[in-house]
């Protein structure tokens, strides 16, 4: 529990203002997208390195846990401090683009940057930056880069990783280091970046981040294939890109979701479709955009796309890809309570990743519908129970574990996009053996000794 001398001291550091114990606080800040709840003992809001150095050398000492968090968006319980301690919120002050060099292409900011404001900021400049989270218009650099944000334009693009050049961070003892170079290659030292990314808070404080940027592509249009099964769709996938197609986008939708979204939005779709694929394509010249979906219509009828849609208009792109950006809402038919896991398998599997998931919600007399980035290997597995039935949500782990079998089994990782933090903790033991889940802790002892940074997160 904090002492009066510790808040009296966290309140030296960063004014009275602003660090709080009131329980309006410290219940917003309780919980994330996960919904579960664990009230911090305070909320802390630094405006600089300096103010993060000092709380975290003062915390090490004092062994108080510190919980780094930007929007809270999170589906796994990242950002939820499990073990008490305060809540480190960057979002109040930390929230600047400090600089956006069209030379060099990169944009420094500081990790409580919206990702969609980077986004527009860098686009006046016709410059552009991929990654692109359905939480985009409110999730934050810094908790993107915890995280390894992917994306819509990961097929094409990439993720976060791809696009971190250097970080500045405070270890959870105070010390402030600088990782990575505002360069195009950088091979002299560990790659701390690489370490630092996908993270989630564990090993350091983030508080500024070199972004590589990329010319914005002059023009995209929208695509939709409509396929009588899951299997057809998902050979397509693999097939597609095998031969040349680079499409921005591939996202999937089951027959589920295409039902849920007749029935909840009235949405446009055969009912007969078994999946659906939909995508961008994007390029400079006419020719380029035309080889690509070119490639794409060839291939997805070869696979039994009974229709291949390009999209004429901006409204036409915009009712395509409202399918798509609505498939979450829209599976809420099937159940009040939704357990989703972001797996992720090779390419190649895709097609009996998702026949399994099929009879995995045969077998628990569940609905699983599953819509995600076919482009990348990464599937929402949705497994929807009735969340006031005790019994039925038991089964829901119950499949859910299930389906993190057959993924490890075909190559799979439990997570593309969402990470692990304290939901997916349970399974690290299917994923990894005791000998990497020690070489994971003991990198964890060697930037913070005494486990005070986001302890209780990804089973360490």
């Amino acid at each position: 529990m904090l002492t009066i001398e510790d808040k009296r001291v966290l309140s030296q550091i960063v004014g009275e203002e602003d660090f709080t114990t009131d329980p309006f606080h410290r219940r917003a800040y309780s919980y994330d997208a996960t919904r579960e709840r664990y009230e911090p003992e305070g909320v802390i809001f630094p405006a600089s390195e300096e103010e993060v150095s000092k709380i975290l050398e003062y915390c090490n000492r004092r062994k108080i846990p510190v919980i780094p968090r930007g929007a809270g968006s999170g589906f796994t319980g990242g950002a939820l401090p499990v073990t008490g301690g305060i809540v480190m919120a960057v979002e109040k002050y930390m929230n600047k683009i400090l600089e956006i060099d069209e030379k060099d292409m990169v944009a420094v900011v500081q990790p409580g940057v919206v990702n969609a404001h980077l986004q527009r900021e860098v686009e006046k400049r016709g410059l552009f930056y991929p990654p692109d989270p359905a939480s985009m218009d409110y999730s934050t650099i810094g908790g993107n880069v915890a995280e390894n944000a992917g994306g819509m334009r990961a097929a094409k693009y990439g993720l976060t990783k791809d696009y971190v050049m250097a970080l500045r961070a405070v270890l959870p003892t105070g010390e402030i280091i600088r990782a990575g170079k505002r360069t195009i290659k950088d091979v002299a030292g560990y790659n701390l970046p690489g370490i630092l990314v996908a993270s989630e808070g564990t090993l350091a404080v983030i508080t500024q981040i070199t972004l590589k940027l990329l010319p914005k592509p002059r023009l995209k249009k929208t695509y939709i294939g409509i396929f009588p099964s899951v299997t057809d769709a998902m050979s397509a996938v693999y097939q597609s890109l095998a031969r040349g197609a680079m499409p921005v986008a591939m996202e999937f939708l089951d027959n589920l979701v295409v039902k849920a979204l007749k029935e909840k939005f009235g949405v446009n779709l055969p009912q007969w479709a078994g999946a659906l694929l939909i995508g961008d394509v994007d390029g400079n010249v006419e020719e380029e955009i035309n080889y690509q979906l070119g490639i794409l219509k060839e291939s997805f009828r070869e696979n039994g796309a009974k229709e291949v849609r390009i999209a004429q208009t901006e409204e036409e792109s915009r009712e395509i890809w409202f399918a798509r950006r609505n498939a979450s809402q829209a599976i809420t038919i099937y159940g009040t309570k939704k357990i989703n896991e972001d797996i992720s398998v090779p390419r190649s599997k895709l097609p009996e990743a998702l026949a399994s998931f099929q009879q995995i919600g045969e077998k628990y007399n569940l609905k699983i519908p599953c819509f995600g980035h076919a482009g990348d290997g990464n599937i929402h597995v949705n497994v929807m129970v009735d969340g006031s039935n005790p019994q039925e949500v038991e089964k829901g782990y119950k499949a859910v574990e299930e389906v993190f079998a057959k993924v490890l089994e075909l190559g799979g990782t439990l997570s593309g996009e969402h990470g692990i933090g304290i939901s997916k903790a349970p399974f690290m033991k299917m994923a990894f053996t005791p000998e990497e889940l020690e070489l994971f802790r003991r990198i964890k002892g060697a930037f913070d000794p005494n486990n005070i940074l986001n302890p209780g997160k990804m089973g360490l």
